[in-house]
């Protein structure tokens, strides 16, 4: 179980992503009109109104689990997981709606909820990403989920766009990282693989501070690819 924490200003936006995505199904919703997808964006938009100088009052999480507990996860396994993910969050009293996407196969549900509550105050994003990880931990203890075994373990041929490049970036690296012995030779195999290697200097010195790869148009930090990917770790490996 691994919990993604992110903020938005207006509502609309990420709304029509959870709910327009192919195969998106609303699995439980709370405080918002259904019916249609209008009606779910103008109920939260009009309890934000409660206190309009909020800049980000779009509160949206996604859960992603291992693909090894799909069985297990039902709709109502997921409703559970992610009401009690919100109860140790203190995300309450306040609208929300949960959707399953069914789209890079890792089961995972989108929790889109309003940081304005019924009542008309604001719910705390302090220290949010740090009680993310504790409280994903404790329910992945409590339930017995799987803990991640790498990405490896991901169904790439489902993947799409910034995902799938992601994934293929991840692939090159690990492959050339196994037979470079420095830097030149990792930079030389990735190019032959299409994917580019360059690095962050501090200030206007020589002195390095981190590593991305790009593969076409799209660029990504290589801790966003992989933790084991940031320029210390791998400097560490080829040095």
């Amino acid at each position: 179980m691994i919990g993604k924490v992110m903020k938005r200003a207006v509502f609309k936006g990420c709304i029509n992503y959870v709910l327009n995505k192919q195969d998106a199904k609303l699995i439980s919703a709370d405080g918002v009109l259904l019916g249609n997808v209008n009606n779910i964006i103008q109920s939260f938009h009009t309890q934000r109104l409660m206190k309009p100088n909020i800049k980000h009052p779009v509160g949206h999480i996604s859960l992603s689990y291992s693909p090894d507990d799909e069985k297990r996860l039902t709709d109502g396994a997921m409703i559970t997981l992610a009401k009690e993910y919100m109860q140790e969050m203190n995300i309450k009293d306040t609208q929300f709606i949960i959707v399953r996407h069914f789209d890079n196969g890792n089961p995972h549900v989108h929790l889109v909820y309003n940081r304005i509550d019924n009542n008309g105050k604001v719910i705390s994003d302090k220290n949010d990403r740090y009680r993310n990880e504790a409280v994903c931990k404790k329910l992945k203890n409590k339930y017995s989920l799987t803990y991640g075994k790498g990405k490896d373990k991901v169904k790439r041929q489902k993947l799409r766009g910034k995902d799938k490049t992601r994934y293929q970036v991840y692939s090159a690296v690990k492959d050339t990282l196994s037979i470079s012995t420095n830097w030149d030779e990792l930079g030389k195999l990735l190019k032959e693989k299409g994917v580019g290697l360059s690095f962050k200097y501090k200030g206007h010195t020589d002195v390095v501070q981190g590593i991305s790869f790009a593969k076409g148009n799209v660029t990504f930090k290589g801790s966003d690819v992989d933790r084991n990917f940031s320029y210390s770790k791998l400097d560490a490996k080829l040095s």
